[in-house]
């Protein structure tokens, strides 16, 4: 090959963990001004092969060439010197930084021997304004949705300038809109002639965007393959070596009792700001409600209203008709509440802690994993084993640190927690963020079953086809207030885009009806 059209050109890279080998003798080759996909499953070993290339591992054997010269990648700080930049799947900010002290750290602009911090939220809202990022850039990381986290990441590589960008799971917590965008602003780079390697789990978008796509499996490529021609059926069987069922198997089933009734619900941010403005939701046994709307909405703000994480100024929050508000989270788990968080590092996991020690995390206390203030190892681990084993939740063992686990099975393990607790509620955000499509389908097929034993499900979720495809209903967020409700079974993403984006008056023609569910306030 012609290493002068070349990019990177990884050769037999071999990456091998304690009790798992990672990469195995994997070739790779991105070339200039190309978009080149990256496909497997959950730990098939594509974010460790990124992480060689990016300098944050070492590969065990193997050779690296950049631009046609061979480099031994000591580091981070080499990879961008060499014009390669990584947007993590985990996001590597400082949460107590604001949004343009995290883009422009090791970067900084001064001014004698101070940092210009003018200059440097001038520079940052150039920047974000040029790509159609828009961020505050004086707002602090940890004030700031996840979303909006996925944009600083974004904005700190092309801050830098890199010509060889990696995106590990880019639109993972992105709205449908910002989706868009960023393909737009990805093939214009691309068009510009920098190379990018897109790692995704959404097949749609590999085959709207990608020129070139590489499928990798347990740590092996299967298949090379040009984007052009391929369809989502044979990508997916490349992926996880089965048939793949894209459709959930709702069914029908006829709602029960309310078991969670939210009434007229308000919450304040810590500037005085309103962001829950009058809520009110009620879920039944063996019905799924979704939750539509931009990220940043309220979505983040009423689940942690329902789960006690942060306390309500007015309205009530009723489980099975007992008054939960503003009760602590164990006494809210306690009465039937099981909740699949929207950051698995903040709020699922306690990443230095093993897999079998997080898959007794809110439960530890309980008589089956022990007594007397001591906990029951064998038991926890006879647990332990057996969700990873049902959940296909892959590492190298459940003694291994939930740090070392792939994004795809940490989400898996905490799924795994939370459904088995047999919940009365279960609160699931985001569920499949970061999941391959055969875990997806294993994932909408848990969710499904527990709606037909019984279970109500409050899913919020930024993936329009998933909204559809699980819930009976889909409610909709704007600004703090719901805008209206939609039935599930009648697919129309403009009406629902519409009420996710404006509150107020209707397009002509659209009327007071959405399709056949009323479309007013519900306070």
């Amino acid at each position: 090959m012609n290493r002068i059209e070349t990019a990177v050109e990884l050769k037999a890279i071999t990456k091998r963990f304690p009790g798992l080998i990672a990469n195995d003798a994997i070739d790779f080759v991105l070339k200039k001004g190309e978009i080149h996909a990256l496909l497997g499953e959950n730990g098939a070993g594509k974010s460790t092969l990124m992480n060689i290339l990016f300098g944050l591992y070492q590969p065990d054997e193997g050779e690296i060439w950049i631009n046609g010269k061979k480099v031994v990648i000591e580091g981070a700080r080499y990879a961008i010197e060499l014009g390669i930049g990584m947007v993590h799947q985990h996001f590597k900010l400082v949460q107590p930084f604001t949004v343009a002290e995290n883009i422009v750290l090791g970067s900084e602009p001064r001014k004698g021997m101070f940092i210009d911090y003018r200059s440097t939220n001038e520079r940052v809202r150039s920047i974000s304004e040029q790509y159609g990022l828009k961020v505050d850039p004086e707002v602090r990381v940890k004030d700031i949705t996840v979303g909006m986290q996925q944009r600083v990441e974004i904005l700190k590589t092309l801050y830098r300038g890199a010509e060889i960008l990696i995106f590990d799971e880019p639109t993972a917590v992105l709205t449908v809109q910002e989706i868009e965008e960023l393909m737009v602003i990805l093939r214009s780079l691309a068009d510009e002639g920098k190379s990018i390697i897109l790692i995704t789990h959404k097949l749609k978008e590999v085959l709207t965007l990608a020129d070139t796509v590489t499928v990798i499996r347990r740590g092996k490529v299967v298949r090379t393959l040009p984007a052009e021609g391929a369809d989502e059926r044979v990508l997916a069987e490349l992926m996880v070596g089965r048939d793949v069922h894209f459709e959930a198997r709702k069914g029908e089933r006829p709602p029960g009792g309310v078991v969670l009734s939210v009434n007229g619900l308000r919450m304040k941010d810590d500037r005085g700001k309103p962001v829950l403005d009058g809520v009110s939701l009620e879920i039944r046994t063996g019905e799924v409600l979704g939750i539509a709307g931009v990220d940043g909405n309220g979505q983040s703000e009423l689940v942690q209203a329902i789960t006690g994480m942060l306390p309500v100024s007015g309205g009530s929050v009723k489980l099975n008709g007992q008054d939960i508000t503003n009760k602590t989270p164990r006494q809210i788990s306690a009465a039937g509440v099981s909740h699949i968080p929207e950051d698995r590092h903040k709020h699922g996991l306690v990443l230095d802690f093993t897999l079998s020690e997080n898959m007794i995390l809110g439960q530890y206390y309980e008589p089956q994993f022990g007594k007397y203030g001591l906990i029951d190892f064998k038991a926890r681990d006879a647990v332990a084993s057996r969700l990873a084993e049902e959940f296909d939740v892959r590492g190298s063992g459940i003694e291994a640190k939930a740090r070392s686990l792939s994004g795809g099975n940490q989400q898996k393990a905490i799924i795994a927690r939370e459904i088995s607790r047999n919940p009365d509620l279960l609160i699931a955000v985001q569920p499949t963020r970061g999941l391959d499509i055969g875990a997806i389908e294993f994932v909408h097929s848990r969710l499904m079953e527990a709606r037909n034993e019984g279970k109500a499900i409050l899913l919020i979720s930024f993936e329009l086809d998933e909204l559809y495809a699980l819930s009976d209903r889909i409610a909709v967020l704007f600004e703090g207030r719901m805008t209206g409700e939609v039935d599930a079974n009648v697919r129309d993403d403009q009406k629902l885009g519409y009420m996710m984006t404006c509150s107020h008056e209707l397009p002509e023609g659209k009327g007071e009806e959405r399709n056949g569910v009323s479309a007013q306030s519900v306070q």
